[in-house]
């Protein structure tokens, strides 16, 4: 396994462009992923992750512009963003029909969020494209907090990036899809927080 550290951003993100999955610190726990856009990379980090079929992987964004290109975005949703993005936030949006449907695993909704992290957001603005991450350990395992935690429940990925990830909680993730809004996973940011916007 390659070890980066948060000042290797185009060397992360050439990483990235070589079908590399890539351990990284965010602004919650550890993440692990892949650049959006190649179906044989999806597979990869599924099996890193023994990842359920029927859970899909969320995507990272650098801004809204980019969520846009993926996601159907109405006023809400960029009320929203306005708010609590960069941030411990996933958004559970409407999928965008250019979008194949393997990266939903046929659903029409697809989870995206804009990390507080400013090296994963140069990392994509240098890639110019989404990337997929989800929590860099086996699924139904303990989070990964630190990198001694990815190499333990990860040791076959490409490569890490070193460093402490800030907030040591998941995100939280609502549902955005529906008239009003539904948290599908309690996080650092409450359900009136994000209606108080509104």
């Amino acid at each position: 396994m390659i070890e980066y550290t948060k000042n290797q951003v185009h060397e992360v993100a050439c990483a990235f462009n070589e079908h590399k999955i890539i351990a990284l610190p965010t602004d919650t726990v550890y993440g692990v992923g892949v650049k959006y856009g190649n179906l044989d990379d999806l597979e990869r980090l599924k099996r890193a992750k023994h990842r359920p079929e029927t859970k899909p992987i969320p995507m990272m964004v650098s801004n809204v512009e980019q969520m846009k290109q993926v996601a159907l975005v109405d006023e809400r949703i960029e009320k929203i963003a306005a708010k609590f993005l960069p941030g411990a936030l996933t958004l559970v949006v409407n999928v965008k029909d250019s979008v194949d449907s393997a990266y939903t695993n046929g659903l029409s909704t697809i989870a995206i969020r804009i990390p507080d992290e400013k090296f994963i957001l140069d990392v994509i603005d240098e890639l110019n494209c989404p990337i997929l991450v989800t929590s860099a350990n086996q699924s139904g395992e303990k989070t990964a907090l630190t990198s001694d935690d990815v190499y333990e429940q990860l040791p076959k990925i490409d490569g890490i990036v070193l460093g402490t990830c800030k907030a040591l909680q998941a995100s939280t993730i609502v549902d955005c899809t529906k008239d009003k809004l539904v948290i599908l996973r309690p996080g650092p940011i409450s359900l009136e927080e994000l209606n108080s916007v509104l």
